[in-house]
């Protein structure tokens, strides 16, 4: 083959969803990726550039469908892109260990564009399953080059990158073949072309009957979110003081390096923004480093699929669908990220529905909250009991207002539901972390730094004037009616930027401090000795699963909507909910 100094060809990956096809775009295009919106939509397409044997690949990493006939956005972006005749060669990805399903799609694509390259990857998963595969008799069905890959491991690149190569420079000529049944044909060529050497794997066949069982299913699957939220509060406790300690000698070399600045800078940098941002990282930092590894090795598994499916009885009857449980769960880490993962949910009706009942189930950030009140007034539960009891109060409120949401404001056809049971996987320990620690949790904690630094300065300002009292006593009168006081309801409103302020900035206003780690330590006497009772606590745990979501949140929904109403909407929904709640609370207790 001859080689072009810096040839410049544009290459499609397209394929099912679990099929590995973001691996192996990671794989190709390293650090050198992006992603951007496909003009004129919302769903991201996740863009890189791959540059081997003085070749320049532009890869596009289209979304994963299942068809290219369907009218979902992903299906709508994936077929449009294909039509535009922009791809010099299109990357077909199939799983090796379900070849029969992925082929269906496959055949659409080859009917499709001129020039194309099937990818049969996971190979490794296939060759534990006793699946071998016949690569010359399927290309010979295809009408197309078939490479084996296996993501994973970095099995098979070259040859993928030499058969995008020959595609791109037009080596590999081919008729676009026409098949009426492209699920007969699918059965008939994986039939042909694959031979399955052990046909045991009981074990899998018995999990799965198990797993999304409803005798066994859903109380496997409530015990394992239970679990899951134990070890993320249980797990936190230690990091966070280890954290917290390491921010108070870091405030103290601080303070001596500003001890000759003028008090109110130092008093704004240090007690205002330094506190502020040190308060949020030790609180936030260590359950989502908790939470979203464990979530992710559910994710790698398999499971979370398993999940939707057992939910999604009991989600459609309230107007949603299972895939609505899964961005539920996620919220459970960081309500930012289970809005962004509403972009599963192909009906913009039930999108909308997700979005705006994410809020109520609560983040890690409401955690600090629930265990400081559960463990000093109603000890004998235990602080993780309690975490799990107002989960399941969040999740039901998210069931429930979803349900009115769909029936009275946001009416329509409940829409299908489809999603792949991926067979079950060993987890990837490279894959989860960069996953969950990299993208998900220190991008979202970065992201509420800089949210909290300004917002720091703001309260500090705040206490340094009598105007925070003056607005406390004016919302008394509010607070008491929802079971708290014109404190506690202030500290919500200050606490917008992040959850994990509310507790701070209530014991700052009590103590009439200015610095935010006032009486930290003693947070519990502090407010025994200002009077805070256990109905009292009772309605601020309320409330806190219940309110207007944080800042991040709200940024996150306007930039995932594009409306302002909705945002609006998100914001006083749960709000509303939680009035109501606290309301009647006071009144009956």
């Amino acid at each position: 083959m001859e080689k072009h100094a810096l040839q410049k060809w544009t290459v499609a990956l397209a394929g099912n969803p679990n099929v590995g096809k973001s691996t192996l775009f990671n794989n190709l295009t390293g650090m050198r990726q992006h992603t951007g919106n496909w003009p004129g939509k919302t769903v991201e397409v996740a863009q890189g550039i791959c540059r081997w044997e003085g070749w320049e690949l532009h890869i596009t990493d289209l979304p994963g469908t299942y068809s290219l006939r369907g009218s979902s956005e992903d299906e709508r972006i994936a077929g449009e892109f294909l039509d535009s005749g922009l791809a010099d060669c299109t990357v077909v990805v199939c799983d090796g260990s379900c070849l029969e399903r992925t082929l269906i799609l496959a055949l659409e694509i080859l009917q499709r564009v001129e020039r194309a390259v099937v990818c049969v990857n996971l190979m490794d998963e296939a060759k534990r399953q006793g699946i071998r595969l016949d690569t010359e008799r399927l290309e010979t069905r295809l009408g197309a080059a078939v490479v084996t890959t296996s993501a994973g491991d970095r099995a098979g690149m070259t040859r993928l990158l030499s058969a995008i190569a020959a595609a791109c420079e037009g080596q590999q000529e081919r008729m676009r073949p026409i098949w009426r049944d492209t699920v007969t044909e699918a059965e008939k060529i994986a039939a042909e072309c694959t031979v399955r050497e052990n046909a045991g794997q009981n074990w899998r066949y018995v999990l799965d009957r198990v797993l999304v069982s409803r005798r066994y299913g859903i109380p496997i699957l409530i015990c394992m979110l239970l679990c899951l939220v134990w070890l993320t509060v249980w797990g936190a406790n230690l990091p966070s003081d280890m954290l917290w300690q390491f921010f108070s000698w870091g405030y103290a070399r601080l303070s001596a390096l500003f001890r000759f600045a003028p008090e109110w800078l130092r008093g704004l940098l240090l007690d205002g923004v330094y506190v502020t941002c040190s308060r949020v990282v030790s609180v936030m930092l260590p359950p989502m480093a908790i939470f979203f590894p464990l979530f992710t090795i559910l994710e790698d598994v398999g499971y979370l699929p398993r999940m939707a499916f057992l939910m999604d009885h009991g989600m459609s009857r309230c107007g949603g669908c299972g895939k609505q449980a899964l961005t539920l769960c996620m919220g459970l880490g960081c309500n930012a990220v289970g809005v962004m993962g509403c972009r599963i949910i192909d009906s913009p009706r039930e999108r909308v529905v997700a979005i705006l009942t994410n809020a109520m189930v609560p983040c890690n950030g409401r955690f600090p909250t629930l265990i400081l009140l559960g463990s000093l007034f109603f000890p004998r539960v235990g602080s993780a009991f309690v975490v799990a009891a107002c989960v399941a109060l969040g999740v039901a409120g998210a069931m429930g207002v979803s349900g009115v949401l769909g029936k009275v404001f946001l009416r329509g056809q409940p829409s299908g539901f489809l999603m792949e049971i991926p067979p079950f996987r060993r987890p990837r320990l490279g894959k989860i972390l960069m996953r969950s620690l990299v993208d998900r949790t220190l991008f979202i904690a970065g992201r509420a730094v800089c949210v909290a630094a300004p917002a720091g300065a703001v309260i500090w300002g705040l206490a340094n004037t009598p105007l925070l009292q003056g607005i406390a006593a004016a919302l008394d009168p509010l607070g008491t009616a929802l079971g708290m006081n014109g404190v506690i309801f202030l500290g919500f409103l200050l606490a917008l930027p992040a959850n994990e302020l509310l507790i701070p900035v209530i014991l700052m206003m009590l103590t009439s401090s200015a610095t935010l780690d006032a009486g930290i330590a003693a947070s519990g006497a502090l407010l025994l000795e200002a009077g805070v009772t256990w109905k009292m606590a009772l309605c601020t745990m309320v409330f806190t699963l219940f309110h207007w979501p944080c800042t991040t949140t709200l940024q996150t929904i306007y930039r995932e909507t594009r409306s302002w109403k909705k945002t609006a909407a998100a914001f006083l929904l749960p709000t509303a909910v939680g009035m109501v709640l606290c309301g009647m609370l006071n009144l009956l207790l």
